[in-house]
């Protein structure tokens, strides 16, 4: 889906593909690394590969997946931009392209765990408290380091075409 804030850029958003994963990798290592992003297997980023999208500008330059979580309930994850390329809408423009494909697959609230709050607050996600998310979405917490103490927030955002909380 192109927008005007896309077409403005030199990049282009696209799915992952395979030969991408192991640059998706070393991209998402870096901020795992920092404890800022749960660390992902290359083997989990096969398995999900069809999950993520890409900002491809001469490389891979940013990566965002929607992984369904339950009945109208997916998640953003594993958003990480390159150092270099921060501050220039990419983040976000990945973002809005999953939340496009969530409204596209009529899945009415994609929720965020995260330490950039604001970031998803200014995209329209909204404070959500950690313990209404149904308890299927704890499963990849288990491999956290951080597990049982979560310091992440819990962001929600609601589809426009439903306004209507489930959880």
């Amino acid at each position: 889906m192109v927008n005007t804030k896309q077409e403005k850029k030199k990049g282009q958003l696209r799915p992952a593909r395979m030969g991408d994963v192991r640059l998706i990798h070393t991209l998402l290592q870096g901020y795992a690394d920092q404890g800022l992003l749960l660390a992902r297997s290359i083997s989990s980023l096969y398995d999900q590969l069809r999950d993520f999208i890409v900002y491809d500008e001469g490389g891979i330059q940013g990566v965002c997946s929607l992984h369904i979580s339950w009945d109208n309930l997916a998640e953003i994850r594993s958003l990480a931009v390159a150092r270099d390329m921060r501050g220039r809408g990419i983040g976000a423009l990945l973002v809005r392209s999953c939340l496009d494909e969530a409204e596209s697959l009529e899945i009415e609230q994609v929720f965020v765990l995260t330490y950039q709050s604001e970031f998803f607050r200014k995209i329209g996600f909204k404070d959500k408290d950690k313990r209404d998310l149904p308890h299927k979405v704890w499963s990849d917490c288990l491999h956290c380091p951080k597990f049982p103490d979560c310091d992440e927030e819990a962001l929600m955002w609601v589809s426009k075409k439903n306004n209507c909380l489930i959880y």
